[in-house]
């Protein structure tokens, strides 16, 4: 039997699953009440249903993929309206949240009577010829969430509690948008400085494969920053276990605010570092 499915929200990553699950027959609800011109069209064009609040409930399993700093926001409402239900869905919070808040959330679903899952996305958004993301899951009932196998999605189950699938987001996205945060910022302070041109030569000499990755990953950030802010804070208190560690991704998110800014502004930092890792 195939199951229904609430999708929260049609962003680039959002929409990008709501597509693939529709393209294998699945019916993908979303919500598009007050949203943006830009994400109604994204979601219709993923062919996902606009629904009010009582359809979005009504379904099998609901993922939530919105940005970190709104997914507790998300799970308040969402248990008021599920804890009265007889049989409430899987709620899935797929968000790049740390693990102590996907233990709050899970805890504020399981005062409301609401099977909870964690979830952590790895991978860019889901298009033809790529195989991902994949949907990383924990929990006790995240074997449930398995049967979205078979309707294009790729998702691993964690041998853990809820928490495992964030800790695990939450080290992945450390180290990869981190790496992307350390490049960018010297390369900046490098141009700055006027030896750019002979810090491009020596990276493409002595480490051509990183920075062959890194010039993909960077141009591709400009337009991300501004989601990656609450990440890094995020990512921050999941750090925070290692006594001062945590200051280095409140660093970065302060590094991705400015990226943001300049995306939204002039574009010159966007420039220097596109012209870098872009030039023959």
């Amino acid at each position: 039997m195939k199951p229904t499915i609430t999708l929260i929200a049609p962003g680039a990553m959002g929409a990008s699953i709501g597509a693939r699950l529709v393209a294998n027959g699945i019916e993908v609800r979303t919500l598009l009440d007050g949203r943006s011109a830009a994400t109604i069209e994204r979601a219709n064009n993923a062919g996902m249903i606009g629904a009010d609040w009582d359809a979005l409930c009504d379904v099998d399993i609901i993922l939530s993929i919105v940005p970190p700093n709104a997914a507790m926001l998300l799970v308040e409402k969402m248990a008021k309206m599920l804890g009265s239900m007889e049989k409430p869905p899987i709620f899935v919070d797929c968000n790049a949240v740390n693990t102590e808040s996907a233990k709050e959330m899970a805890k504020v679903m399981d005062e409301a009577g609401c099977p909870f899952v964690d979830g952590g996305i790895i991978g860019g958004p889901a298009r033809e010829g790529y195989q991902g993301p994949t949907l990383y899951v924990a929990g006790e009932r995240a074997d449930e969430i398995a049967v979205l196998n078979d309707f294009g999605l790729f998702i691993s189950i964690l041998d853990g509690p809820v928490g495992a699938a964030s800790a695990l987001k939450m080290a992945y996205a450390g180290m990869t948008k981190g790496l992307i945060a350390i490049c960018s910022t010297m390369v900046l302070a490098a141009d700055q400085a006027g030896v750019s041109e002979v810090l491009r030569e020596e990276m493409m000499k002595s480490q051509p494969a990183m920075f062959a990755s890194l010039g993909r990953s960077t141009q591709v950030c400009f337009s991300k920053a501004g989601r990656w802010v609450p990440e890094m804070l995020e990512i921050s208190e999941f750090a925070s276990v290692l006594a001062a560690d945590d200051q280095i991704y409140k660093g970065f998110s302060a590094h991705y605010q400015r990226m943001a800014e300049d995306f939204n502004g002039d574009g010159k930092k966007g420039e220097i570092l596109k012209t870098f890792f872009s030039k023959p």
